[in-house]
């Protein structure tokens, strides 16, 4: 009986690099991106415009304002 050693590594190697890669999950690490295209300035403006329109209350707008101001202060 002989075993073609090309077969058998066709066959191996993949399981092996996929069981390798597999613990390679991280750890339950959160990891968050945020991208925006916006500038502070518009965002801005536009909070303004929202809450002079009446669709926000005066404490959902300092809220926003103050969420707005921390991400950009990082």
């Amino acid at each position: 009986m002989c075993i073609n050693l090309k077969i058998v590594s066709r066959a191996v190697v993949p399981v092996v690099l996929s069981l390798a890669l597999s613990a390679c999950g991280g750890g339950g690490a959160k990891v968050e991106s945020i991208n925006t295209t916006t500038t502070m300035g518009q965002e801005l403006m536009d909070l303004d415009a929202s809450y002079k329109q009446g669709l926000l209350t005066e404490d959902e707008y300092n809220k926003a304002r103050k969420k707005i101001m921390e991400r950009y202060d990082q």
